[in-house]
């Protein structure tokens, strides 16, 4: 009796789908979890209940997912779910599992017990050491950051470096494989893995020596995988080799959370899983606890526009709530200023901390207008997944710059920069110039202008340095003759910092120009807005902005992150932002169908961290490299069902904002060609039209001229179609 009233409390709160993936043990199956629907219960439960009701040791158990976050949590909650310990489950990242086997069995591939495991740092010193040795010419060396990603991107895929770039013929290519065996030797010659070799090694062991895997096989008679569509291939064969004969392995994923292709992740693991394991029984947990009906919707018919993915769809029995509501903003300032406002009367109205409130964006660059407002209107707020914008490190080194030119006593700006981009002036030299500078009681910059007086400073490294002074010199110089923008765009361009970082080629790189380029539009916004004030007054806003200040983040704060940083959580209160084509989906994104599905599902992510409330905002102007450009809605914004939205546009009336409620569209203009005027008069990028035959569409774009004059439009029902004007008759929704 007590042990029937043991598995009572065990399942007792659980749904009926959960409790029957909790109670099938015995072979593969697949756990469907849609966001929100409660995976982390059911794996725990299931862990537990092995534990308990099937009485197998912890020991025998292996659980593996992707954060230590992740796995303590779980841990903590098993240990709850038993009263007890749990000693000897093997519950962990897949890289620690892989460490712990490894340290017991890497002898057998020449590595001893104690290796190292270097970091992405240590990867690039060693690198950097590689390609310096094998005398690439300068003028055509390889970036170390992309051999590293290069290098990842390989052992990731579990291919060999012939099979990786067979068909490929670059001259970067034929430096790579020779770097590329030049570092796996060095490795091993250090005893040292990297990331990637504790995945990579491990299914060497288990292909190489069969008595280990089967080692492995006899002791994990249960296997279960959390995040199962985020696993790459190395982590397949794994799975799938310490599964052996019993395949007793329970996968937990959900294939429209699936958003970290980029790093390796394969989607076709979860959707191929039951060909790859035929008899397995695959449970849908498709009830969800987090948000209400309409948010759910919103998702469900964003993502299934999609083709690759499994029938599925998210219910609750929570009540419909509010709609979501679409903000068309003038531009980015716009934007910000709404989304504070709502934040301030949702705390007001409805009683919410700051807490409640999270800010989504496609890519890091996105946040400074975000921080702007927000530190203005003194709402304390936190960076997730990255740094503020004004302490990234391309972005203060800039700023860096700037204060010198304004300060030429900030000796530590000045040491923060005189080295970037490199010179190499060491710590070394920066040292015999800074004791020169106090034994002449003369600032460190005017030391540079005294550089030929240091004679242990060879004369080529003087010269170096004496160069750098002259350019710090020269913008000095400059500042007060020339308009602000038109100074730090030279000074950049000057410094080659953006054709450094695009030969680096990387997507750290490609972020780090869009952050600089963020940069310069929010100091030529702020001296346009701000006509009286100077560079002085712009550096002194900053240092406001980024000054440690003493409220708890932690207590209440407003979440500023990625889409990417965001699965995982869940706020009351959820803004995605920027929704305009080339933006979000993201313009490098957009080439293939595969890309294209992968930052649907990162929308899907991002609509279903929302638990009451969520705001959706796009932009009509976006200001980039001192140009005002016309944005484009995003096609998803067109995937919604417009009765799950509430649209409020904002235009401009002589620079002042005015709201006005659309739910419906109220007006439509019938388009006609006229010969005496343009068309693009009122057809316009942005603009949504309804076709007598391909029904409601957004304009994309406006090409050619005059009787040829086309319109390229994403409708809702048929995709993408280019319409010649003269020939058709649409109808201009207002």
């Amino acid at each position: 009796m007590a042990q029937r009233d043991s598995k009572i409390l065990l399942l007792k709160n659980l749904n009926a789908v959960q409790k029957q993936a909790v109670e099938q043990i015995d072979g593969p199956n697949l756990i469907l979890a849609g966001a929100g629907s409660g995976k982390t219960r059911v794996l725990t439960h299931k862990i537990a209940y092995l534990i308990e009701r099937k009485k197998v040791k912890p020991e025998n158990i292996l659980a593996m997912t992707f954060t230590n976050k992740a796995a303590n949590e779980m841990k903590e909650r098993i240990s709850q779910l038993l009263k007890g310990t749990i000693k000897g489950l093997w519950l962990g990242t897949f890289h620690s599992i892989c460490a712990r086997i490894l340290r017991k069995n890497c002898e057998k591939l020449g590595y001893t017990g104690n290796f190292v495991i270097y970091d992405d740092s240590d990867q690039l010193s060693l690198l950097k050491t590689i390609i310096k040795e094998l005398e690439i010419p300068k003028d055509e060396q390889l970036k170390p950051r992309w051999v590293r990603s290069k290098i990842k991107n390989i052992k990731n895929s579990n291919k060999t470096i012939d099979d990786y770039l067979e068909g490929s013929y670059s001259f970067a290519d034929e430096y790579l494989e020779d770097i590329y065996y030049k570092y796996i030797t060095r490795l091993q010659q250090n005893n040292a893995m990297d990331f990637e070799d504790l995945l990579l090694k491990s299914n060497e062991l288990f292909k190489l020596f069969p008595s280990v895997v089967k080692f492995y096989q006899n002791i994990f008679q249960y296997i279960l995988v959390d995040e199962y569509q985020d696993t790459n291939r190395l982590q397949y064969e794994l799975i799938k080799a310490m599964g052996g004969k019993r395949q007793n392995i329970s996968v937990v994923g959900d294939d429209d959370q699936s958003i970290y292709r980029w790093r390796g992740a394969e989607i076709r693991n979860i959707l191929d899983f039951k060909k790859d394991f035929p008899t397995c029984k695959i449970f849908k947990l498709e009830q969800n606890y987090r948000s209400n009906e309409n948010i759910l919707k919103i998702a469900h018919s964003i993502i299934s526009h999609n083709i690759n993915r499994m029938e599925k769809e998210l219910w609750t029995k929570k009540e419909s709530g509010e709609r979501a509501t679409l903000k068309i903003a003038y531009d980015n300032f716009d934007e910000a200023n709404f989304i504070v406002q709502k934040i301030i009367e949702e705390t007001h109205n409805n009683q919410r901390n700051f807490s409640d409130f999270a800010i989504l964006y496609r890519i890091n660059a996105q946040s400074r207008s975000f921080e702007e407002a927000l530190k203005n209107h003194t709402i304390n707020y936190v960076v997730i997944g990255g740094i503020r914008f004004y302490e990234r490190k391309e972005i203060k080194d800039i700023l860096a710059y700037l204060k010198i030119l304004v300060n030429q006593k900030d000796s530590v700006s000045l040491k923060r920069i005189i080295n970037y981009p490199t010179r190499g002036i060491g710590e070394a030299t920066v040292t015999k110039i800074d004791k020169f500078s106090q034994q002449q009681k003369i600032t460190f910059f005017q030391a540079l202008g005294k550089i030929d007086k240091i004679d242990s400073i060879p004369k080529r490294k003087q010269e170096t340095i004496f160069q750098f002074y002259k350019l710090i010199q020269k913008y000095i110089g400059l500042k007060g003759t020339v308009a602000v923008s038109e100074l730090i765009t030279a000074l950049i361009e000057n410094l080659g910092i953006f054709s450094s970082l695009k030969e680096e080629g990387s997507i750290e790189s490609l972020n780090k120009i869009e952050n600089i380029r963020e940069l310069i539009l929010g100091i030529n916004e702020f001296i346009k807005r701000n006509p009286d004030l100077s560079l002085e007054h712009y550096l002194e806003n900053v240092a406001l902005i980024t000054d440690v200040d003493n409220w708890d983040k932690s207590a209440n704060a407003v979440s500023l992150l990625t889409l990417h940083s965001a699965k995982g959580l869940e706020f009351p209160v959820v803004f995605i932002t920027g929704m305009e084509e080339g933006l979000f989906p993201l313009g490098r994104n957009m080439e293939t169908d595969e890309e294209l599905e992968e930052e649907r599902r990162l929308f899907y992510v991002g609509a279903t961290r929302a638990k009451e409330k969520l705001y959706l905002s796009a932009k009509k102007y976006r200001r980039m490299n001192g140009e005002t450009s016309t944005c484009t809605i995003s096609r998803f914004l067109t995937e919604i069902d417009k009765d799950l939205i509430e649209v409020q546009d904002l235009t401009y009336n002589q620079g002042k904002t005015q709201g006005r409620q659309i739910s419906k569209p109220k007006r439509i203009y019938k388009f006609e060609f006229e010969d005496n005027s343009s068309p693009t008069e009122k057809l316009r990028p942005g603009i949504l039209v309804r076709h007598e035959r391909f029904g409601i569409g957004v304009v994309r774009k406006i090409e050619g001229r005059e009787e040829n004059i086309k319109a390229n439009i994403i409708f809702e029902d048929v995709g993408e179609k280019n319409i010649v004007l003269k020939y058709c008759n649409l109808e201009i929704i207002k």
